[in-house]
């Protein structure tokens, strides 16, 4: 049966997809990340909202050709171990990822980047596959990036990419990471929403958190931050429209570095808010672009908010095979 699994791991939400081997979407859940535990409450809940899209897809997970997992952090393939996955739960040391998710779903798992896998389901079966060289950034709860370079994912010595993690302002707002003025300080959904909460126990006015809780959510997700700029909230349409031009720096020295043909946009935030602010985030990048008059093209990535658990299904042996590759453009809703 060749029927896999791809989990996609952020630091709001899990999602798994299950796909036959045309690449066509049988099934789809998405669940929240566990807010608190360790790391084996992280891949209790990835097991179970795995399984439960098999059981809506109609396969049992021990049948699965295998399961491919995109996850933050420090990604030890061979090993199969995570560390230093800073925007989840008490996630610091390396934790047996591929190990205890297969125990429990009786079926091969391999492990990637969550970004670098998203990036990879959108150069084989995406918004880049018609590129021979592209830039992705990932616009979620931290900003990822990676480079393809004649169709192939530039690795470097294993750190490349990190574009949420180029400085755009000498001595600027201190970042996740520790240091000053990276992309990420100002875009990434978690240092967005610490300034938030920050300016409101100041004074602010904003509906960001009224929002939240009438969601029932626990912090400022995509959906919360979209419903915001929808009520034309100011504070929120003043926080991304910073976002927006952080991420046009950061983007377009990349841009100048590598003269890339196109820039595809992905991750919660990016896929949630879509063309409007990638156009935004087109016009922000012109004046910066040393040669402006021949911009890359920009797209919104083109599997959406499932780029990341496509991307990662695509791990498993044998799903890039020459009939799969055939069939590349015939992913579809079952």
């Amino acid at each position: 049966m060749h029927i896999r699994g791809g989990i996609d791991l952020g630091g709001t939400k899990i999602q798994a997809v299950i796909l036959d081997h045309e690449h066509r979407v049988l099934a789809e859940l998405r669940a929240s990340t566990p807010t608190s535990g360790g790391p084996r409450d992280v891949a209790a809940a990835m097991a179970d909202t795995l399984a439960s899209a098999a059981k809506a897809a109609q396969v049992e997970t021990s049948k699965l050709q295998g399961i491919g997992v995109g996850s933050p952090g420090h990604v030890d393939a061979r090993r199969g171990s995570v560390s230093n996955a800073n925007n989840l739960p008490n996630w610091k040391e390396p934790f047996p990822l591929a190990a205890a998710l297969s125990e429990r779903l009786g079926a091969p798992v391999e492990l990637g980047n969550d970004v670098g896998v998203a990036l990879d389901g959108e150069a084989f079966l995406g918004a880049g596959r018609a590129y021979d060289s592209f830039v992705g950034l990932w616009w979620g709860t931290g900003i990822g990036g990676g480079v393809v370079l004649r169709h192939e994912r530039w690795l470097g010595r294993g750190a490349s990419g990190e574009i949420g993690h180029m400085v755009i302002r000498r001595d600027g707002a201190r970042c996740m990471c520790g240091r000053r003025g990276c992309v990420e300080a100002y875009a990434g959904r978690r240092a967005m929403e610490r300034r938030a909460r920050r300016d409101v126990e100041r004074g602010a006015k904003t509906k960001l958190f009224d929002i939240m809780e009438k969601k029932g959510r626990t912090q400022l997700s995509a959906g919360v931050i979209a419903k915001a700029l929808e009520k034309e909230d100011e504070y929120a349409v003043w926080m991304i429209e910073r976002a927006v031009r952080a991420i046009a720096a950061g983007l377009a020295s990349a841009v100048n570095l590598l003269d890339v043909e196109a820039v595809v946009i992905g991750g919660g935030l990016g896929s949630r808010l879509g063309e409007p602010y990638a156009a935004k985030i087109r016009d922000a990048m012109l004046p910066h672009l040393f040669t402006p008059d021949r911009p890359p093209a920009v797209h919104v990535a083109e599997l959406g908010e499932l780029a990341g658990a496509i991307g990662a299904s695509l791990l498993v042996p044998g799903a890039k095979s020459p009939e799969a590759s055939h069939a590349r453009r015939r992913i579809r809703s079952h």
